[in-house]
Parts: C-alpha cells; structure tokens; sequence
C-alpha cells in the first residue's frame, strides 16, 4: 500500500515549485483578491499547503488528490488567495485525467465544461453586468482546459502504446513467418536432393551387390559399367543442385527444373538400370499431341513422381513390366506407375520411406491427390501390382491459355 502510494520524483518536484512559488508571492504580498472574510496574510498559505501536498498525490492516487484539490480551491475563494494555488490546482485536474480511471477521463470534461457553462449563466444573471462573463471564462480555464489537455494527451498515449504493441505484434508474425519460410525451403531442398540422386544411388547400390555377389567377369563388366553412367549423371544433377543454391536461383533454374519432355530418356535410363533385374520399363503417353507445356510446378512435380516411382521400382518390384501412364483430362494432369508387387530375388537397395512423403508433399502444395499401395492385378493369376497414382491440377495453364 505504501509503495502504490510512494510519490513520483517529477510529483515532488512540482509539489516543492509551486510551495515555493506560493510562498514568494506571498512575500511579495501579490493575492489574486481582496475583501475576503479571512483576510488575515497567513491563512493564504493554508489552501497554498493544502493544494501542494496534493501534487504528490496526483499520479498514484488522482481521484483523492482531486477531491483534496477542489476543496482547498474553494477554501482559497475565501482568503486573499494566490496564484499559485490556482495553477497547482490545473495540474491536479489534468493529472486527474490523464491517470485517473477510463471513466474519470470521460466524466471529467464533460463535468467541468456544464460547471464553466453554469457558473457563466449564473453569475451573469446574479451581477446582470458583462464583466460577469470573466469569471465563466476563468472557470474553463482553470477546471475545463485542464481537463481536455489531459484527454488530448491521453489519447496520444494510448495510441502510441497500440502502436507499440501492434509493431511487436507484426515483429514475432514477421518472424514466425520467416521461421516457417526457413523450414519450407529446407523441406524442399531435402526433396529435390532426394529425389535427384536416389535413382541413381539405387542402382549404383544394386549393381555394385550383383558384382560383388555374381562371380563373372561379363555380369560385372556390365554391373560396373551401369554404375559407372548413374555415378557420373548423379554427380551432374547435385552439382546443377548445388549451382541452383548458390546463384539464388536465377541461371541454374532450367537446368535443375526438368520437364515432362525429358520421361523418355529417363524411362530409358530406368530400362538399363532394372534390366538385370527382369523389369521392362514403358511410357504411355495419353495427352494430345502440341498440347503445350504445362506450368512448370506440375510438370517437375510429375516427373519427381516418375523417378522417384521407378527408384521405388527398381529397388523393390519383382521381375515384370514397370509402366508410366501420362493422362491430361481437362484441368486435371494424371501419373501413374505400376509395377509388380512382391519380392523378387538378386540384391536390393535398403530404403527409407522417404520417397513415399516427398511425392506425397509434393502433390500436397499443389493442392492435388495422391495415392499409393499394392492391389489385385486384373489377370486374376493371384499377384498383385504396386500403383502410384497422383493427379495434379493444371488451373493455371488453362489460365494462361
């Protein structure tokens, strides 16, 4: 209680000014007025007292130090009065504003503006001479003015406060906005790493596994051969990756954005890589012929989802046809991969799962469906397929279009 209560230095500051302010005017003999009851000089400086104590109490507690104020100003009307008084008593109204309550810095002026408009009225009417009009416009200049100031300058500070805080408030959604950019662009940058040189590593895993594990000079030849040509085009593909990264992203775009054009010779890399395995990789390519390119989004969406569906392939499907299927129905871009499910002998590449969430987030961010899982093949023999199936919407080529 008494540390709520503690004056504030600046409320000392002024208490001590205006106490001795009052007390040189009263040496001086300067008085506001004359002819009072209590004419005595000295009773002055009981008001003057009175009004200087309540500085102190103008910040912590404005409403008491109002009420102490009001009546020491009216005790003042009865002595020979000083100045000093008067001003110290402008301040406590303004400080009662400005500190006080949200409802006091509503009632406030609107009380004292009806108090300054009725005392002009009545003592208008009781002396029923102009010079009566003074003592309205000294009224507002004492309780009124005071009170707006405190108002104007509270709304000030309540503005800049919202202002604040609406700053930091945009500082931490800035922030967490880049924090998630951060982690976006590193999801995307494991997915393309991913998706670049798994092919690749999978069959350089595979063959090396039959080399080592089939002892014949031509296998391993072959074996060696096929690991040689995916090394090399996997050191290619991460080192345009890595370019990408480095140039911000502006000349090394084409090269790192491949294209629907390029499944063929990728279909075709896949035929060489799975061969030894009993795979027969085919594309069927149901889009009408020159009907352009699709934005570029979907189409390296779609052709992550086929290299990344043939990685899977090679690593996993049994001795059989691997078909890629290309359908385009409206808006709407189709890929799918089939494969024959279940195992299959010869070396294999251990995995991580993490091709499957890559071509599913892909398909996620373009607002497309996908699916993957193992079905009953129509031959009715008993074996089942493997099918990745994704459709991609294709809005903004109609868009463009």
């Amino acid at each position: 209680m008494f540390t709520s209560l503690r004056p504030h230095r600046d409320d000392v500051a002024l208490a001590v000014s205006g106490l001795l302010g009052g007390l040189l005017l009263w040496l001086l003999g300067l008085h506001t007025q004359g002819g009072r009851p209590f004419s005595a000089p000295w009773i002055t400086l009981v008001p003057l007292t009175v009004m200087a104590s309540t500085e102190l109490l103008r910040r912590s507690a404005p409403r008491t130090a109002l009420t102490v104020a009001v009546l020491a100003l009216v005790a003042d009307q009865f002595t020979r009065g000083s100045l000093a008084t008067v001003l110290m008593f402008t301040d406590v109204m303004y400080a009662a504003v400005l500190y006080g309550t949200p409802a006091a810095a509503r009632r406030l002026p609107v009380a004292t503006l009806l108090i300054t408009v009725a005392s002009t009225i009545g003592f208008l009417a009781w002396f029923r001479t102009p010079e009566a009009l003074l003592i309205g416009v000294v009224t507002g200049l004492v309780s009124f003015i005071p009170a707006i100031t405190g108002v104007s300058v509270r709304n000030h500070r309540t503005a800049a406060e919202a202002a604040r805080l609406a700053a930091a408030q945009t500082a931490r959604l800035a922030e967490m906005d880049r924090v998630q950019a951060v982690i976006a662009e590193r999801a995307r940058m494991a997915r393309e790493l991913h998706d670049m040189v798994a092919n690749h590593l999978s069959a350089v895993a595979i063959h090396s596994t039959a080399a080592l594990s089939i002892d014949d000079p031509d296998t391993s030849r072959s074996a060696l051969k096929v690991i040689r040509e995916n090394s090399v085009e996997g050191l290619a593909e991460m080192r345009r990756l890595i370019g990408l990264l480095r140039e911000g992203g502006d000349d090394g775009a084409p090269a790192a954005a491949p294209t629907l054009a390029s499944l063929d010779a990728l279909v075709e890399q896949a035929n060489t890589n799975g061969a030894p395995s009993g795979l027969v990789c085919t594309l069927e390519d149901t889009r009408e012929a020159g009907s352009g390119a699709l934005p570029t989004p979907v189409e390296l969406a779609a052709y992550r989802i086929v290299q990344e569906s043939l990685t899977n392939a090679l690593k996993h499907a049994a001795p059989g046809p691997v078909t890629v299927r290309l359908d385009l129905t409206g808006d709407v871009l189709a890929v799918e991969v089939t494969s024959v499910f279940g195992s299959r002998p010869g070396p294999t590449a251990p995995g991580s799962g993490a091709g499957l969430v890559g071509m599913r987030e892909r398909v996620a961010l373009l607002g497309g469906t996908f699916g993957a899982g193992a079905e009953p093949d129509d031959n009715g023999d008993g074996t089942k397929i493997w099918r990745v199936r994704a459709e991609l919407p294709a809005v903004e080529r109609t868009m463009r279009e």
